[in-house]
């Protein structure tokens, strides 16, 4: 069974390979996958997501650039040794269990997901405005 499942979106703007890259920073930072762990292998991917496998080896290949994971040629893609430790999972839970309570809220009070991202990208920027000044 993998550790990760991808999906993709199409009306996000962003390229699959870099959906894919930033799907496996996600779970490398929310502790889903753990240095020695193995990623889906090329062929389940594209399997799993309709997806070209050169874009699949791209973006294994830039995360490999990146230090994040190695090839093992004939073994398979996994996770560097070296990578940052995760956000504690009894914090991830207690931020997720917030963040989707807020989320609720907002989505009664009428703000759709475009909003929301505008409004915690704002939130973010204005931080570190204020920081810097």
């Amino acid at each position: 069974m993998a550790l990760v499942s991808f999906h993709l979106d199409p009306n996000s703007g962003v390229s699959y390979y870099v959906q894919l890259m930033q799907q496996v920073r996600q779970a490398l930072l929310f502790g889903l996958l753990k240095p020695g762990d193995q990623l889906p292998t090329v062929k389940e991917v594209v399997a799993q997501v309709a997806l070209n496998p050169n874009t699949v080896l791209r973006a294994y290949r830039d995360l490999e650039h990146d230090g994040l994971v190695v090839s093992r040629p004939g073994l398979g893609t996994f996770v560097a040794t070296n990578v940052p430790p995760a956000v504690a999972q009894s914090s991830y839970r207690v931020l997720r269990a917030e963040l989707e309570h807020w989320i609720r809220k907002a989505h009664e009070a009428g703000l759709d997901d475009d909003t929301l991202a505008a409004l915690v990208a704002h939130v973010l920027h204005a931080s570190t405005e204020e920081v810097v000044a």
